[in-house]
């Protein structure tokens, strides 16, 4: 995936990666478990934290509807349906 090109936004600055973000919110976890922050250093953390997060999430939610699976039919033909995790 490292390869993969990534989205630049209008102002032409790189769109940090899913793996980039997901770095990203575990070091602002880690520091901010640390608990030897000034109160503003961690809340700039945890906003930073916040919008990490919510990137991930997006990124998530646009590879679930990329997810198919192909089924057999009784013909013996193949055809692509939507994925749906097993409960759902």
């Amino acid at each position: 995936m490292a390869d993969e090109k990534q989205a630049k936004p209008e102002d032409g600055a790189q769109v940090p990666s899913f793996e980039q973000n997901l770095d990203r919110l575990e070091e602002i976890v880690r520091r901010l478990e640390e608990g030897n922050l000034a109160l503003d250093d961690s809340l700039r953390l945890y906003e930073e934290g916040v919008e990490a997060f919510r990137a991930c999430q997006k990124m998530l939610q646009a590879a679930t509807l990329k997810v198919r699976k192909l089924v057999q039919t009784a013909e013996g033909e193949l055809k692509e349906e939507a994925f749906e995790p097993p409960g759902q």
